[in-house]
């Protein structure tokens, strides 16, 4: 009979908005994996908001805290500038830690919170979701089963801004694919006047486009475009992430969230392609929690390929609706538990994050360098610092 292992103790370091409305109730659902024991924030008056908000203890003091509730776990959600700051003092003070995205701004801070685990035997997830929800999992689970064959190139074209949008384009041709070489192009235009979905407005507007090819070690080849209004803007609805591979294709293609995925391989003569159904197994007929996405392929070899919610109901109607996003928040919390618990190593962690970064970095200093190829990794004595490009990229209207 297997052990049941305790619910880990979790302080959410930081009041960031998604501390309160995402992660509060995420943990509240789990309470057999994770048990929520205090808060954390800079000052008074919002640490105790979302303390009272989530029935925590709240404090101001670090130390105090981890004294006083012994936590296990920090989630850290904070004011996006300080995402390496506080994810480093949530190391230092011992807790194995769920970072926000990006893990750092400066490669240099992540490379702190990276040395300084280790150094203390702590694990380090980061909440990059992406990949992590089920339409994305299902993809992943046929590309592993070799249904497609190998991968030889990926596109991302505006299905997730920065290290989002590269996560996803690298995790079909493998996170184990090191890229080496990365050509950048980041040019900004002005639009016409229209409705801004986020700051409901309608005005004048410039977007930032970011373009690149991005060279793997082997061959492959990854594709990523993003814009900066790629999140509000109806001039620009295009959602598309894609795969080349050996024995087949997948494309999504889709207009905000409405998605269409089209995966084929070929058919059994050779002459045509065959298209897999994706079906969304529910808990009943007309809805209730997602139990899992099953892929029908027409491969005699492997007719279905499956992906389980890891968290559907075990009773059913008695486990939490969530949509897809907020199911890849979990997987990556569900990350770090099962690291911790079994002292292995999160699925995606803080390596994967620091090279997702760095990719973001690569794109605009070749750019910078007038569209020349920059190798990887990037040696930070070759960075720009100030004026247009720094190793501190001011990415924050992405978030």
């Amino acid at each position: 009979m297997s052990q049941i292992k305790a619910p880990l103790r979790v302080a959410i370091i930081g009041t960031a908005r998604r501390s309160d409305y995402l992660y509060g109730p995420i943990l509240a659902a789990l309470p057999d994996k994770v048990q929520l024991v205090s808060v954390w924030g800079r000052s008074p008056d919002s640490a105790r908001r979302l303390g009272e908000s989530l029935g925590a203890p709240w404090f101001t003091d670090l130390d105090k805290l981890v004294r006083e509730t012994a936590p296990q776990v920090g989630i850290v959600s904070v004011n996006y500038n300080a995402n390496g700051q506080v994810g480093l003092m949530a190391v230092q003070a011992g807790l194995h830690v769920l970072l926000e995205t990006p893990i750092a701004h400066k490669l240099s801070e992540a490379d702190a919170i990276i040395a300084e685990a280790a150094r203390r035997g702590l694990k380090v997830e980061v909440a990059e979701q992406f990949h992590r929800r089920p339409l994305e999992q299902i993809k992943l689970k046929l590309i592993d089963a070799g249904i497609f064959g190998r991968v030889y190139s990926s596109f991302n074209d505006f299905a997730g801004h920065g290290y989002h949008g590269v996560s996803v384009m690298r995790s079909y041709l493998g996170f184990g694919a090191r890229p080496i070489q990365v050509t950048g192009a980041v040019r900004k235009y002005d639009l016409a006047e229209h409705w801004s979905r986020l700051s409901n407005t309608t005005t004048a507007r410039s977007e930032t486009q970011e373009h690149a090819i991005v060279e793997f070690e082997g061959g492959q080849v990854g594709i990523f475009h993003w814009t900066d209004v790629g999140y509000d803007s109806p001039l620009r609805w295009w959602r598309s992430s894609r795969f080349l591979a050996e024995r087949g294709m997948g494309i999504t293609v889709g207009v905000g969230l409405d998605v269409e995925e089209r995966l084929s391989t070929l058919s059994s003569d050779g002459e045509a392609a065959q298209f897999i159904a994706l079906e969304r197994r529910w808990e009943r007929v007309d809805g209730g929690a997602l139990e899992a996405m099953v892929a029908h392929t027409s491969n005699p070899e492997r007719p279905t390929v499956t992906w389980q919610n890891p968290f559907r109901p075990v009773r059913q109607g008695h486990g939490p609706q969530w949509h897809d996003d907020e199911i890849g928040v979990a997987g990556c919390l569900l990350s770090l538990v099962d690291a911790v618990q079994s002292d292995t190593q999160p699925t995606y962690g803080a390596q994967q994050a620091r090279l997702d970064q760095e990719i973001i970095l690569a794109i605009r200093q070749s750019s910078q360098q007038g569209g020349q190829p920059v190798k990887l990794p990037l040696d930070p004595a070759n960075l720009f610092v100030g004026g247009a490009f720094s190793g501190r990229v001011d990415i924050d209207k992405y978030s």
